[in-house]
């Protein structure tokens, strides 16, 4: 079967290794990059494109993996688009994401936008748990979904264009907080008798039997029902906050990382709100 040929701009860290996966799975593949020197792997192997414009025009399908949306705006500035399928795999924000599909749509192209879970050494591998949100034309992710599937695994997230990075965005965001405890936890034993990689099964087992969580948050979110079935409330959990800084306090340890998520549950218990589980903290940080 004849594999589909596209056009990967940017060969930074997750460029080349996008690159390397279609080549290996035989993609007719065109490539450029602002800096020359960082094509040469590529000579031989793919076409090395001397300008945006030659690449672009080159194939259909067309790839964005660059720095930034300034990066993007530069390079594609007096490119013609009309026909093209464009998918940007630059890091941005949502409201990015939706203004240049409707930048790309002037143009005459259809255009996704993807959110890239994955590092560079786990593009092209195999069980390696990376995976691609995509949001935008549905039919242009009908027709190159496979192709765009070889490097992870490729999810669709709907016709929004910012609904893929809204996913990434918020997924590095729960795991952002999940470090943050992580790291607390550790400064709280640095300087007991307490090996680090004692500590770290019993730490990694108890966030794990702690995940349910966040399906039963999710069906209060969608049923309103904050209340029922709730076996240690807010009031309960902001009382037993005390025991942790001042445990903090006795190790010499910042309570910086924990201090804005216990605020905020005081707020919503001093709003009546004590006997609620997490769900509503939700809707309290967006009411600020």
């Amino acid at each position: 079967m004849t594999k589909t040929p596209l056009t990967l701009l940017g060969l930074g860290a997750m460029g080349a290794a996008l690159a390397e996966a279609w080549l290996a799975a035989d993609h007719p593949l065109t490539v450029w990059n602002r800096t020359p020197a960082r094509a040469d792997p590529f000579a031989g192997r793919a076409a090395v494109a001397a300008t945006a414009a030659e690449a672009v025009a080159a194939n259909r399908l067309v790839v964005l993996c660059l720095l930034d949306e300034d990066s993007i705006a530069e390079t594609l500035a007096d490119v013609d688009l009309a026909g093209k399928d464009l998918v940007n795999l630059t890091t941005g924000t949502p409201a990015r994401a939706r203004a240049r599909a409707e930048w790309a749509r002037e143009r005459g192209a259809r255009f996704l936008d993807g959110g890239i879970m994955a590092v560079p050494p786990m593009i092209g591998v195999p069980g390696s748990g990376g995976y691609v949100f995509y949001s935008g034309s549905p039919d242009l992710f009908e027709e190159h979904g496979a192709t765009l599937a070889v490097p992870a695994g490729a999810r669709y997230v709907g016709e929004d264009a910012g609904f893929a990075a809204l996913h990434d965005v918020a997924l590095l965001s729960g795991m952002t907080g999940l470090f943050a405890g992580v790291v607390h936890a550790f400064a709280l034993i640095r300087e007991e008798e307490v090996r680090p990689t004692s500590f770290a099964p019993l730490l990694a087992d108890w966030l794990t039997a702690m995940t349910p969580f966040v399906h039963g948050l999710a069906e209060r979110l969608e049923s309103g029902d904050h209340t029922t079935g709730v076996v240690s409330n807010l009031a309960m959990q902001s009382a037993a906050n005390a025991t942790l800084v001042a445990t903090a306090e006795d190790q010499g340890v910042s309570t910086e990382l924990l201090a804005p998520y216990f605020a905020l549950e005081e707020r919503h218990v001093a709003a009546g709100h004590g006997d609620e589980d997490g769900a509503g903290l939700v809707d309290r940080l967006r009411a600020g």
